[in-house]
């Protein structure tokens, strides 16, 4: 049994004329310029490590201007970086201890020892790979590639699943096609194409979500959009829309 994706020019105009209303929003406008334009992002071990521990933080809880996770991801330099966290003899304790001093965030002794944990993974060898796949998807237009290596950071790293594997690649500025699918993106898709509603609460299993993903994929084809747009688009428009100081480093990575 197959499924089929059946797009109207209702739909195409709908998905157009919401992109056409939030593409000046600087969220949005920073997202094409990284992940769009050239010349590419330089892919290093710090830019993926603070990708890395920012979808980490990220997990189940807001991210918005105003939150407790945008404050420690906007300090500068940022207090989990790479650097830091190299010359630490006990990461799992500092990683902690660094967390818990930002008053609202929840799950600190999960992430601290997830970020132990996938420290101790790259040091060992995974960074060979990682590296690896990151610089070929930036060097390709490549949607089935994306997929293939958002699979693989969801095998191999601790705490990062289908959706985080997506934001980490799209964070770092790599990823065109394949996003980070929540419940922002299915109450969107919901609300304004669908005649039969998506849930969020089976995201997490990979056939799902990649059913959703090349419904979304082919939607912005033929809208002529690239879904990292559209996902930019969708999550500023969640917060009512960005301001430029918003930005901060953590979608940015300027100081990564």
């Amino acid at each position: 049994m197959n499924l089929t994706w059946e797009i109207d020019e209702k739909d195409i105009k709908k998905v157009r004329d919401f992109y056409s209303e939030w593409s000046e929003d600087p969220f949005v406008s920073n997202r094409v310029m990284r992940n769009i334009n050239n010349p590419r992002p330089i892919i290093t071990k710090e830019k993926i490590w603070m990708a890395l521990v920012g979808c980490l933080l990220t997990t189940q809880q807001r991210s918005g201007p105003g939150s407790a996770i945008r404050q420690i991801l906007d300090t500068n330099p940022f207090p989990l970086n790479y650097q830091k966290c190299s010359h630490q003899n006990d990461l799992n304790k500092f990683a902690q201890k660094i967390i818990s001093s930002f008053r609202g965030i929840r799950r600190s002794i999960t992430i601290a020892q997830q970020i132990s944990n996938n420290f101790k993974k790259l040091e060992n060898g995974l960074w060979t790979q990682m590296l690896s796949f990151t610089k070929e998807i930036n060097k390709s237009d490549d949607p089935k590639l994306e997929r293939e290596v958002a699979h693989w950071l969801a095998k191999n790293l601790d705490g990062i699943g289908p959706k985080q594997s997506r934001n980490l690649l799209q964070w770092v500025g790599v990823s065109k096609y394949e996003i980070p699918i929540d419940s922002r993106i299915t109450k969107w898709l919901n609300k304004n194409l669908l005649q039969y509603p998506l849930t969020a609460n089976l995201l997490s299993d990979h056939t799902y979500y990649n059913m959703l993903s090349d419904g979304i994929k082919l939607l912005c084809d033929k809208a002529k959009i690239y879904p990292c747009m559209l996902d930019a688009a969708i999550f500023t428009s969640f917060d009512g829309g960005w301001s430029e100081n918003d930005l901060g480093t953590s979608e940015s990575l300027k100081n990564a």
